[in-house]
């Protein structure tokens, strides 16, 4: 169900350098799911176009969500300077989110996460968890200074933090971690930068549940203008996928990447 709704900003902090956590509170935190994204207007009349903004935490008994996202340019720069009591113009919960209903008790499941790719895999984690569900995190970012998300991902298993010149955790990427984890895992949930995204496609492609949550420019949101789209494997001639719409979850091996 898209609804749409003027939320409340109840906290907005910084976390590292560009990165904001906003927190919201509305009806509309109800139908939330983890992996779905909101579509925010920004508030100024000179900026028509909406940005999208995945969800990162879902309290229902409170109503509230947590959004994480990182400063890009000027409309997000305006998200930025909101605070406690301002409204923001919100259009969701969109597109279709992280399956679980396959999930159980005693299982493992690997979450991959990549700079601010990693919010909408800290629901997941935590709804995995309440299933009984063991998880494990590998998280890459470029330095230290843009590590965010640890220690909501500790309360819910294992976390591994990878950055690129080896500031923090371990030096590499985050397949310097996967390509060592010799266990066997129930189910994978990947989302971050574009070559992160194939590498996990291709690391996971024949596994029966392993997903990617997909990033991409959007205009409207709710898949008619099709400025987001993405080619499946094996499709006709101009059959395209939308992220918004279709995704932004997708099996591995089932797009062009």
């Amino acid at each position: 169900m898209i609804l749409k709704e003027m939320m409340t900003v109840v906290r907005q902090d910084c976390l590292a350098p560009k990165i904001f956590s906003l927190i919201l509170k509305g009806e509309m935190v109800r139908e939330m799911k983890p992996g779905q994204f909101l579509h925010l207007r920004v508030p100024d009349q000179a900026m028509l176009l909406r940005r999208p903004i995945s969800i990162s935490e879902i309290d229902v008994d409170r109503q509230e969500a947590r959004l994480i996202y990182r400063v890009e340019g000027q409309g997000t720069a305006v998200f930025s300077q909101m605070q406690a009591g301002d409204e923001i113009d919100v259009m969701g919960p969109l597109g279709n989110g992280f399956s679980l209903d396959h999930l159980e008790s005693g299982q493992t499941i690997l979450v991959i996460g990549g700079g601010i790719g990693v919010p909408p895999l800290v629901e997941l984690a935590k709804q995995a968890h309440q299933r009984g569900v063991k998880v494990v995190s590998v998280i890459g970012f470029a330095d230290r200074q843009a590590v965010i998300l640890e220690e909501e991902l500790q309360r819910y298993g294992q976390v591994f933090v990878t950055t690129d010149n080896g500031s923090y955790g371990q030096k590499g990427y985050v397949s310097t971690i996967v390509d060592d984890l010799s266990q066997a895992f129930d189910a994978v949930y990947a989302c971050g930068a574009p070559a992160m995204m194939t590498y996990v496609d291709q690391r996971f492609e024949d596994h029966p549940h392993a997903y990617l949550s997909l990033e991409a420019r959007m205009a409207c949101g709710m898949g008619a203008c099709y400025a987001c789209v993405v080619r499946p494997k094996g499709g006709k001639e101009h059959e395209n996928k939308r992220v918004c719409k279709e995704g932004p979850v997708f099996p591995t091996g089932s797009l062009v990447l």
